[in-house]
């Protein structure tokens, strides 16, 4: 039998059954939306999730606000994206201002930038990497040069997305080396590794997952060229429910496959928010839901565990 038909059946048997679960908190309460106004005590957004419904949020002494660093209220201007994770209370505990992330392919490096490619989903960036934060940025991305992987965190600022951190460590190899996992690895119901984030500095996002193992056959919505990454993944669908665990807080929460994430697929690497994961992203989720399971938008990653939902909604012994 074929190398990718041993594979495909692999992924494909991993959907059914289930081991033991720990128990589970329930998400944080986060959104995703456009400044309208502020002041010391309260937030009114925009809200991306509610088609751009007003929401008005308390903020206190304790809000950490983040823009580009760390913040204050000056940076809540009308018109900025924000992302806001919310307390049991219904106030702000945190915000993001104007954070993006650009993750992919390096196809060109001039002075002080570098052309991303993000892939065919998300297309192509030009990011600015400032004198003060290339150092740190050459710590972790030692190779600034086509054909190698970047991902840096970033700010929104009127020449586009600024980096203001490194996202990740760079893996050592160039895109085209990534080696795909044995035919015969045996694939887990509830794959373990990195979950991480995805989105613009625009704060242009939708709801829901990035999955590296969306299947290529059929409808199901996969890209034919995708790489099959160095985590073994059950094979999912578009609009396919896969419940995520931050292993480093104890949030669950279940999100919607949107994304074939053709990207996070070529990163092996691994998180070390709390441990070291196994290497390979996971999972990419947008920023509010990254949030919403305790994640800090900054720091990148958490160590996850996802658990796909079973064929036709049925759950595994």
């Amino acid at each position: 039998m074929p190398t990718t038909h041993l594979r495909r059946a692999a992924h494909r048997r991993a959907l059914f059954a289930a081991p033991e679960r720990p128990e589970e908190d329930p998400p944080a309460r986060a959104i995703s939306g456009i400044v309208l106004d502020a002041s010391p005590h309260l937030l009114v957004v925009a809200e991306a999730a509610a088609r751009g419904a007003e929401t008005r949020i308390a903020m206190s002494e304790d809000t950490a606000i983040w823009h580009g660093g760390r913040g204050g209220p000056a940076a809540l201007r009308p018109g900025r994206p924000v992302v806001v994770r919310r307390t049991a209370g219904g106030g702000a505990e945190r915000i993001w201002v104007g954070i993006g992330r650009v993750s992919g392919t390096i196809i060109a490096c001039g002075r002080g930038t570098v052309e991303v490619d993000m892939g065919p989903h998300r297309g192509r960036s030009h990011v600015v990497i400032p004198p003060s934060v290339l150092g740190p940025v050459l710590v972790r991305h030692p190779r600034l040069e086509p054909g190698y992987l970047i991902d840096v965190v970033c700010v929104g600022s009127p020449g586009g997305p600024q980096a203001v951190r490194p996202g990740t460590s760079q893996p050592g190899y160039r895109v085209a080396d990534l080696a795909a996992p044995e035919a015969a690895a045996p694939v887990p119901r509830e794959p373990r590794g990195t979950a991480t984030w995805f989105g613009g500095v625009d704060g242009e996002w939708r709801d829901g997952a990035s999955y590296p193992a969306v299947d290529s056959e059929g409808d199901a919505g996969g890209c034919a060229d995708a790489p099959a990454g160095c985590a073994p993944l059950p094979y999912l669908s578009i609009g396919s429910e896969i419940t995520v665990r931050n292993e480093c807080g104890g949030r669950t929460a279940p999100v919607r496959v949107i994304e074939c994430g053709c990207t996070a697929a070529r990163f092996c690497d691994r998180c070390v928010e709390c441990d070291a994961s196994p290497r390979g992203r996971i999972v990419e989720l947008t920023p509010a839901a990254f949030a919403g399971l305790g994640g800090d938008l900054a720091a990148g990653c958490f160590n996850a565990t996802v658990r796909p939902a079973a064929p036709g909604g049925m759950e595994g012994p």
